[in-house]
């Protein structure tokens, strides 16, 4: 949504210009579309489904120009709700359905793939009473899907979520957080045969995934720059060695309670930082050079991690900041590791020995 003040701004110069050409508003139905659509911009949108029933002007107007809505204010009947609105809005390329107490149906999400075919960027979090037949559903009838969240939607099996992964191909972020029987080896194996695109994926808690599931998704998207595989306690170095050597890109990787984790894993991740920064030196414009590399590494809870291993990591990456107010290096838990610091730590130690050692002549 735009600023308010440039709307303010845009409708002020649409009613000079109607005046300029004459324009005469008597009626509802007599404001221009472009204009409708302007102020639609300005209110929430429970207040654009009520201008969707004024007349049928407003209902075509809106259908055919709302491209983002959210649900997630409903506290009771968003089922309802989507069953209605989902045969109007037919143009959304957003949709929002995130609940606090579950309330969507299969009858909801069939009847989004039936009509919103533009839809990109698709929110489920917590719809706890779908089932299978609504990730079919998708697969059918939503297959520019670019952005995916069903974290916490527990019903699903990984046979579903496999065969939604081979007709939506164009995912570039998924979150899968919680979603524990849907989530295994095979779901992983089939995202890397289908989802090359994907740069995002939250895998957290997903506890029945391995090294082998995670090496077929490190193999087969190698644009991944974030990955979440927190509470993922069966992975070992394995996982970590194959995302370092072929995901060059990783930005964010995430191992809390990955008790399994060692030092073996750190060191491949130093080792490919330092190799990945000769091979993209060339393709890096002057300047950016430091937007390269992890960004943020959690590794609380993997008790099994040295001070030396963690410290290659972090002096590999600048970008890794233990100091107060910027941890993107995260370790709690591991009291072992408190002698690890970053660059920023370093270098006000050098400069406080440094003034110490020169002081100030007195005036």
């Amino acid at each position: 949504m735009v600023s308010e003040g440039a709307t303010r701004k845009e409708l002020n110069l649409c009613f000079e210009k109607m005046k300029m050409e004459g324009i005469v508003i008597s009626e509802w139905k007599d404001i221009p579309v472009e204009l409708l659509m302007r102020i639609l911009n300005l209110v929430d949108d429970r207040t654009v489904i009520i201008a969707s029933c004024i007349c049928s002007g407003w209902r075509d107007a809106i259908s055919l120009g709302l491209t983002r809505l959210s649900l997630s204010w409903c506290k009771k009947n968003m089922n309802s709700l989507v069953l209605s609105l989902a045969p109007k809005f037919v143009k959304l390329q957003t949709l929002v359905l995130r609940q606090d107490k579950p309330q969507l149906e299969d009858s909801a999400v069939e009847a989004i793939a039936n009509h919103c075919h533009e839809l990109q960027d698709l929110d489920l979090s917590k719809s706890l009473k779908l089932t299978d037949h609504s990730l079919y559903s998708l697969a059918r009838g939503c297959t520019n899907l670019t952005k995916l969240n069903l974290s916490a939607c527990t019903s699903f099996s990984d046979t579903a979520l496999a065969h939604l992964t081979r007709f939506c191909r164009k995912l570039k972020i998924l979150n899968l957080c919680g979603c524990v029987e849907a989530v295994s080896d095979n779901t992983l194996q089939a995202i890397g045969e289908n989802c090359n695109q994907l740069q995002s994926l939250n895998l957290g808690w997903c506890e029945n995934i391995s090294d082998d599931g995670v090496m077929s998704l490190a193999y087969g998207c190698p644009d991944l720059r974030t990955l979440d595989l927190c509470g993922c306690v069966l992975i070992t170095d394995e996982s970590v060695v194959a995302l370092a050597n072929r995901c060059i890109h990783l930005r964010s990787l995430g191992l809390y309670y990955c008790r399994n984790i060692t030092d073996r894993a750190m060191y491949s991740l130093a080792q490919s930082g330092v190799k990945n920064k000769h091979e993209m030196w060339r393709t890096v414009k002057k300047g950016k050079f430091d937007e390269e590399g992890l960004r943020s590494l959690n590794i609380s809870q993997c008790t099994y991690l040295t001070p030396s291993a963690v410290q290659a990591v972090c002096d590999t990456f600048p970008a890794l900041h233990t100091c107060s107010g910027r941890h993107s290096l995260v370790m709690s838990g591991c009291l072992n590791l408190q002698s690890v610091h970053c660059a920023c730590i370093l270098q006000a130690h050098r400069a406080h020995r440094t003034h110490t050692a020169f002081p100030h002549p007195a005036h």
